[in-house]
């Protein structure tokens, strides 16, 4: 008999996980769930649970098996298969191609330094609050097309987008899911203005590339570029913030990779990479299964829930040698920090560019990066996002030089 699941597939708390979650490091747990149990049911959840990297990769590059599809309604790249999901990601792909990311660069440094230069003289800051957050708020609402009075309501509704329930009754996941409902809407109605003055007054700017692509004679519809934007929004903010929290607070803990990477900055690009195996943003990724599929020894019926733990694959010795250890020069490095398949993150490239310039630019002009002490860490409220809510740094200055050029990263 099938299993109808109860919830959707974002919403995985393990109750396994909620005592380490507090401790901000289930990895441990992670690794013995992937010993013990690699495809579980779990009967609460009422859904599957994948623990291993070759298991995970098995279900996120077959989408014939695992479908993506959620509520027609309020389709996206995210959740569509194909035919569908190729011709909404090739006519994405004529407005962000990783040679219009690249030529970004200069920008992306200069928000850099508009955000970072207040705090050298201070010696402290709060890394999320003051450059985390805003810097992709900053970048994805100019390469949108949206006014700069308008980067808090982002904020918002970034934040608004990814929460998770406040706890793991139905009563909450019910509130969670019509807050989320009025949020979509809020951002429908917005974008869906800008759109319109584009249709009459094209920019360069996202959104006016978007309503000009085509493929085939085709366009994208009213409902896709708003819905693209909103996938933008949710996706690339609160990727990219914890990306960057994640990569210095990895530098904080252990303090010797800084002296390091300022001696060796060639190796930034590939502890960027390393940052999403070792602390990826992104921790899971669910899938409905369309028909009955036999995966290590369990039989997953169509129609169940399968959460695919990428945040365990990433730390599988099976594929990874020192999988528990941060390697800033790791190669070849196949982590799925950014996902796999049809599916793999459409803006890798850009949260890559602003990880990597930030922390060339932190690494060059801070030393003796740390953690204020006596701070209580706090996760975030959200059981497939792997970051904090806050991470208060203090550090000693060097003489700061605006950066004119980017270096050789």
């Amino acid at each position: 008999m099938n299993r109808a699941p109860r919830k959707y597939a974002n919403y995985i708390p393990i109750r396994e996980l909620e005592a380490v979650e507090q401790q901000l490091l289930p990895f441990q747990v992670y690794a013995e769930l992937r010993e013990n149990t690699p495809v579980r049911y779990d009967n609460h959840r009422e859904c599957w649970d994948v623990f291993r990297y070759e298991d995970v990769q098995y279900v996120l590059k077959n989408p014939k098996l695992f479908s993506s599809e959620r509520d027609r309604a309020n389709a996206s790249m995210l959740t569509t298969d194909p035919p569908k999901h190729k011709q909404l990601r090739d006519l994405v792909n004529q407005a962000f191609t990783p040679r219009a990311i690249e030529a970004l660069a200069p920008r992306i440094q200069e928000i850099a330094d508009e955000l970072l230069t207040p705090h050298f003289s201070e010696g402290h800051m709060r890394l999320i609050d003051d450059l985390a957050t805003p810097l992709p708020v900053i970048v994805i609402a100019e390469l949108i097309g949206v006014p700069a009075s308008d980067r808090q309501k982002f904020k918002d509704w970034s934040d608004a987008l990814v929460k998770g329930a406040r706890d793991d009754s139905d009563e909450a996941f019910q509130e969670l899911m019509e807050e989320k409902k009025r949020n979509q809407q809020e951002l429908a109605s917005y974008f869906t203005a800008i759109m319109e003055e584009r249709r009459q007054r094209p920019e360069d700017d996202l959104i006016s590339l978007l309503l000009a692509a085509e493929i085939e004679g085709e366009k994208l519809t009213a409902e896709e570029v708003v819905g693209f934007c909103i996938l933008l929004l949710a996706a690339g903010n609160e990727t990219t913030t914890n990306l960057i929290t994640n990569a210095v607070r990895i530098l904080s803990e252990q303090p010797e990779l800084q002296q390091q990477l300022r001696e060796h900055p060639e190796l930034i690009p590939t502890a960027v990479e390393e940052t999403l195996r070792y602390y990826p943003p992104i921790v899971a990724i669910g899938r409905i299964a369309k028909e009955n599929v036999e995966l290590n020894g369990q039989t997953i019926q169509a129609g169940e829930q399968v959460i695919s733990w990428v945040g365990s694959a990433n730390r599988d010795s099976a594929q990874f040698d020192q999988a528990e250890k941060f390697v800033p020069d790791r190669k070849p490095n196949r982590h799925m920090g950014f996902g796999f398949g049809i599916h793999f993150c459409l803006g890798a490239p850009l949260a890559r560019l602003e990880a990597r310039v930030v922390l060339q630019t932190m690494l060059r002009q801070m030393e003796d990066i740390q953690l204020v002490p006596e701070t209580v860490l706090q996760p975030i409220q959200s059981a497939f996002v792997f970051g904090v809510k806050e991470y208060p740094i203090q550090f000693t200055s060097s003489i700061y030089k605006p950066s004119d050029t980017m270096n050789q990263c």
